[in-house]
């Protein structure tokens, strides 16, 4: 009994070192990219403070609470100017107007700048940019292109002409709202929206939409030194940027960490994972930490998945790679199914995330690099379950099953009982066959009725 319990502890802990292991290997394929960090200019005496944010991908909620939190933080500091370097797709709406709302009602004066060469801010980043008190491109840098996009699961869908019209003519009267206050063609910008009209660096400044098309930060920074801007409520206020020390304000550890799971690369290892913890428990209950690890990792997935634009086929493609890795290692298919298994499981990857706007999703090596590990575990699990399920109990009165033992009593025909002695136990024995068995014979146990065996000789 004893080895039979260190035999099963031992076996735990080598599944928990399995899924251990391949858990952390899966985790080092995470592909963090880097966040903008607080970073101050040395500061001479007299000199302007310069807050700087940075957009540098879609616009989602996460980036939004990382505007809002730091425009607020420009003004407790009463920065002489907030600094927006923009290179977007565009994003969500709802994402859209939290960062236009937050620029204005900004005390502090806000310039936003698409930078570098070859930059965009199209879409939701065309609202933002106008927004801003200072509009700045640098050359060879575009913007516009900010009709709506209508998505369900990642594919972009078509609506009926009335809600097209409706959600079209909302945009448009917002854009409106705040351009004509800032001196800008309205009637142009509107039709960014309501024609996807993109502009050009130089063609946005002949259209009176941006103010000024530099090459640097410092060269734009300079230009505004001394210039006299009006602001949303009609009032002038003249920027005074001599020496500016531009401090680049980052994102705070929470959204640091929400802003790496909503990569599509570690939402898709944050879901395997997940599956994998949630399976290798229910397969081999008992052993808690996989169970945990994987409902945390499942949740986040979850979270992830809320802002992401995921693909139901996708999903669905990695369902069946499951269902085909189970079916492997109950089937003697020769690693068809294990195969099929991965190439679902790799295509259902690929096909997970699909941003019509950015094109950006789950990476081949991110793929193939979870997908075969994945495959691997999980079969080499199941076997073992479907292996010990013809294990021969080895507690209990049916361990006895399969015994020999000796005759210390004969065993009388007809029904009669006689006595063995198996297993280190003297257990009352008949014989279903009828026949008597003498003293001293070697019996085999062939089923356990009560407290009595069924014996039979053994030759």
């Amino acid at each position: 009994m004893a080895l039979f319990i260190c035999c099963r502890l031992l076996a735990s802990r080598r599944l928990w070192l399995v899924f251990s292991s391949a858990l952390l290997c899966v985790l080092a394929l995470i592909p963090f990219r880097s966040i903008p960090f607080a970073a101050e200019a040395d500061a001479s005496p007299g000199a302007a403070r310069v807050a700087e944010l940075r957009i540098d991908g879609e616009i989602e909620p996460i980036l939004a609470e990382y505007f809002v939190h730091g425009i607020e933080q420009a003004n407790q500091e009463h920065a002489g100017l907030i600094l927006i370097t923009m290179d977007t797709p565009g994003g969500l709406d709802s994402s859209m107007r939290e960062i236009i709302q937050a620029i204005l009602t900004s005390q502090v004066p806000v310039a936003a700048y698409v930078t570098p060469t070859g930059s965009r801010a199209a879409s939701a980043g065309f609202f933002i940019l106008l927004s801003a008190d200072v509009a700045a491109m640098s050359p060879g840098t575009e913007t516009g292109a900010a009709s709506p996009v209508f998505m369900v699961f990642g594919q972009t869908v078509q609506i009926d002409e009335t809600m097209r019209k409706k959600v079209t003519n909302d945009a448009t009267a917002y854009l409106r709202s705040y351009v004509s206050k800032r001196g800008r063609d309205a009637d142009l910008a509107a039709t960014a929206v309501t024609d996807a009209k993109a502009f050009s660096d130089s063609e946005a400044l002949k259209g009176r939409l941006i103010d000024l098309v530099v090459s640097s930060p410092s060269e734009l920074l300079a230009k505004l030194d001394g210039r006299t801007i009006t602001r949303l409520d009609g009032s002038t206020v003249k920027l005074s940027l001599p020496h500016p020390a531009i401090t680049v304000h980052g994102m705070t550890t929470r959204e640091k960490f929400l802003a790496r799971i909503v990569q599509p690369d570690a939402f898709f290892i944050l879901l395997i994972v997940g599956a994998l913890g949630l399976y290798t428990e229910f397969t081999h209950p008992g052993l808690f930490a996989p169970g945990v690890i994987g409902g945390i990792c499942l949740l986040l997935a979850l979270y992830a998945m809320h802002l992401l634009p995921v693909n139901l086929t996708g999903l669905l493609l990695i369902v069946l790679a499951l269902g085909f890795f189970v079916l492997e290692a109950k089937f003697p298919t020769h690693g068809v199914l294990g195969v099929g298994g991965v190439v679902a499981m790799v295509l259902g990857a690929l096909m997970l995330i699909h941003s019509p706007l950015t094109g950006a999703g789950v990476s081949l090596s991110t793929a193939l690099g979870v997908a075969i590990p994945f495959a691997i575990i999980v079969i080499f699990l199941m076997r073992l379950v479907l292996r010990s399920h013809r294990w021969k109990p080895s507690t209990g009165k049916e361990e006895l099953v399969g015994e020999v033992g000796e005759v210390t009593e004969a065993v009388a025909p007809a029904g009669g009982a006689g006595m063995v002695f198996v297993h280190g136990e003297l257990w009352r024995a008949a014989s279903p066959g009828g026949e008597e068995i003498p003293r001293g014979a070697r019996v085999r146990v062939k089923k356990v009725k009560g407290l009595t065996l069924e014996v039979e000789p053994v030759k």
